[in-house]
């Protein structure tokens, strides 16, 4: 099984295309075969290109657990990367056919693998999200009892689930404990994703991620563009951020508070055969 690894600021994942990517008949045992990072290849998740009527391709996000993603904003800088570099693609303008919905992306710079992504409108409403309680209201400084204490957050959705949570040290975060128990708190029906956040200045924030499905990672691009949101509705921030994650940074932008805009590398690590 031919595949091409690639990572997005330390978030890394198992790309599989064209006939390959066809021929996978259990994506979930698959996923948790190839991310085993001592039994397999390693990697945050697997990720299927496919054919699309709607979008340039198709992406399948497959989590470490097996579970599959609605969105992944890290593989979404890798796959226009790939598709010119694999696929003989000339365009720089590519979207994604993804179940968060239609992505569109852009290579600003192929050399330094510098790649634009418009992830569109942020989803605010508890129904949207989707977390427990009146679907019509948004989800901004709610408490949450977990872990023997009480947590504020405020909850967005990127096409996938998000818990954002403002600490004054972050270092001081037990995110390997706390991480898990978020994730699967009963307000969540789908499980949620959980960022913790320091400000730094008004450009400025330290975030470290707990990902549904994978765990803790060296960053996630969606979990950038909700913590910029969540920033921005609880007025730490401008609408211009640099977020700064254990991978590197990302620079994501909500103007007008219309579509969530994230800039950032991407780089492809290795390619090779995984026998099956």
């Amino acid at each position: 099984m031919y595949f091409t690894k690639y990572n997005g600021l330390g978030n890394d994942f198992v790309f599989l295309d064209g006939q390959t990517a066809l021929s996978v008949s259990d994506p979930a045992a698959l996923a948790r075969r190839v991310c085993d990072r001592r039994r397999g290849i390693g990697a945050d998740g697997l990720v299927l290109l496919l054919p699309s009527d709607k979008a340039d391709i198709r992406m399948r996000i497959i989590n470490a657990d097996g579970s599959e993603a609605e969105m992944c904003g890290n593989a979404s800088r890798c796959v226009p990367l790939h598709l010119r570099r694999h696929i003989h693609c000339e365009k720089n303008q590519i979207s994604l056919d993804t179940l968060a919905g239609i992505i569109r992306t852009e290579i600003i710079d192929e050399k330094n693998g510098l790649v634009r992504v418009d992830m569109g409108a942020p989803r605010l409403k508890r129904g949207e999200i989707p977390m427990q309680g009146n679907s019509t209201e948004q989800a901004v400084g709610v408490t949450l009892e977990a872990c023997g204490r009480t947590f504020f957050g405020t909850a967005v959705s990127m096409g996938n689930p998000h818990f954002v949570i403002f600490v004054e040290d972050i270092s001081k975060v037990p995110l390997e404990t706390w991480g898990p128990e978020l994730e699967k708190h009963p307000l969540f029906p789908r499980k949620t994703n959980v960022e913790f956040v320091q400000v730094l200045d008004k450009n400025t924030v330290r975030m470290r991620v707990w990902e549904r499905g994978a765990g803790i990672t060296q960053a996630c691009g969606t979990g950038s563009c909700a913590t910029a949101v969540a920033c921005i509705l609880n007025h730490k921030t401008a609408n211009d951020i640099t977020v700064k994650l254990d991978g590197g940074d990302l620079q994501i932008s909500w103007p007008d508070n219309q579509h969530v805009w994230m800039t950032g590398p991407a780089q492809e690590v290795f390619t090779g055969d995984f026998l099956l």
